[in-house]
């Protein structure tokens, strides 16, 4: 009778270790993050709340990851050729592991809102809730996971800057922080990246993005076949837009195989927040930040 009580109570344990292996993503720590950024206004470069971002972002990671540190640089403004001082963020988790992943979002705002309904504001720099703060917000609670809980992977958390200056009609105006960082690789070349963008929408409907299924199509049918699997609903293995986004220069300039998940249709395919004033916190959603959350912790913990 005592060794079946005891074999009972190992059963129990295991069953609990298994459903407790993956870490809990906490939605409401990433949409802290999320409103955070935006207290400081619009990040666009040069502004103050693009220096006053850069602390926050350094003094957040600094004691959660093995290294932090930043790739400086100096840009020229696409419309206004100003020289201004650029910072990619890099921040790197288990470090002597084997396998190198990489994971990404911009934490730029654009400098105008170029579609906004109202003329007149159309020169104002966007707060950039959505566009902006939620992947960095869905990045930073992911930072917190991997320093509170082991994993097999060396991890690099990457914030790009200037990917938000862009002129429309001139895609490779875009994105310049990443195809700066691709140019010239601080890290070892990573096996695979993924990239974040839009992901805050409180409509979020994820489909997959054509450039990713081109450069690893591996990995976007990896991630799309676990979203089923969690029942994280906003994901869509339907093939729709393309987009050049950081992933594009990632695997030009670097043969890195990157794929970008985006909800490009914000708040949906009849509404347009996209680079206009209302793009704000009220137009986020601390659900969608745990959809995509809960997709990359289990990519991370749980494969």
């Amino acid at each position: 009778m005592k060794n079946l009580i005891n074999i009972t109570f190992i059963l129990m344990f295991t069953i609990v270790g298994c459903q407790t292996k993956v870490p809990i993503f906490n939605k409401e720590k990433a949409f802290s993050h999320l409103v955070a950024q935006c207290d400081f206004g619009p990040r666009n470069p040069g502004s103050d709340g693009h220096i006053k971002a850069l602390g926050y972002f350094l003094e957040t990671l600094t004691p959660l990851a093995d290294t932090v540190f930043t790739q400086s640089y100096i840009e020229i403004m696409p419309r206004t050729r100003e020289k201004v001082n650029m910072n990619n963020i890099i921040a790197r988790f288990n470090p002597s592991a084997v396998e190198q992943i990489m994971i990404s979002a911009h934490w730029d705002t654009r400098p105008t809102a170029d579609h906004d309904v109202n003329p007149e504001r159309r020169n104002e720099p966007i707060l950039g809730a959505n566009d902006g703060a939620s992947g960095v917000a869905v990045l930073l609670e992911t930072a917190r996971i991997l320093t509170q809980n082991p994993h097999d992977e060396t991890i690099y958390i990457v914030f790009f800057d200037a990917e938000d200056l862009g002129i429309e009609g001139n895609p490779r105006s875009y994105a310049l922080g990443a195809q700066f960082f691709a140019k010239n690789l601080p890290i070892p070349k990573p096996d695979n990246a993924i990239v974040l963008d839009m992901v805050g929408d409180s409509e979020l409907h994820l489909p997959i993005e054509r450039n990713s299924y081109a450069q690893n199509p591996t990995l976007v049918k990896i991630l799309w076949t676990l979203a089923d699997e969690l029942e994280l609903d906003a994901f869509d293995k339907q093939l729709q837009y393309e987009i050049y986004d950081d992933h594009v220069p990632l695997w030009e300039e670097a043969q890195i195989p990157a794929i970008d998940i985006i909800d490009f249709n914000y708040p949906n395919r009849w509404s347009n927040f996209w680079h206009t004033h209302e793009d704000t916190p009220i137009h986020c959603s601390v659900e969608s930040l745990y959809q995509v959350g809960t997709l990359i912790i289990h990519y991370i913990f749980d494969r």
